[in-house]
């Protein structure tokens, strides 16, 4: 499950897909496991839930090339693209509405582009939190 945003810039719209992982990491009691993971640029906590385990992963790095480190980590646990959660904003839903899409177009964000590019795939599943237009 990756967070997309902005490192760094915590508490912004742009961020909130990394402000959802805190809030997972929170609940799955495991706030207090993130880890800088250097092989992948990106904070990582390990979970576990309803017998699944989860790689909650935070890049360390700006939205435009958040898959770099996404791509990274699959390839060290050995994911695959339709294993992957990516948790990013959505400008084109009202603040707070929630949707869930299976694979499809970045339609115009950066991150997911940057996701679908490094991964060779558009097969990941993305939960759209809405932040509205400014």
């Amino acid at each position: 499950v990756a967070g997309l945003g902005n490192y760094g810039l915590q508490g912004t719209r742009h961020s909130v897909g990394m402000a959802v992982l805190d809030r997972l990491a929170r609940q799955l009691a495991v706030a207090e496991g993130w880890r800088t993971d250097r092989r992948c640029c990106a904070d990582v906590a390990l979970a576990t839930a309803r017998g699944l385990d989860l790689v909650l992963l935070k890049p360390r790095r700006l939205m435009n090339i958040n898959g770099l480190s996404i791509a990274s980590a699959a390839e060290i646990y050995n994911l695959h693209p339709e294993d992957i959660y990516l948790v990013h904003d959505d400008l084109d839903k009202a603040l707070g509405k929630v949707a869930i899409k299976l694979g499809g177009s970045a339609r115009g964000h950066n991150g997911v582009r940057s996701c679908i590019s490094a991964l060779h795939s558009n097969e990941m599943t993305r939960l759209r939190i809405g932040i509205g237009r400014p």
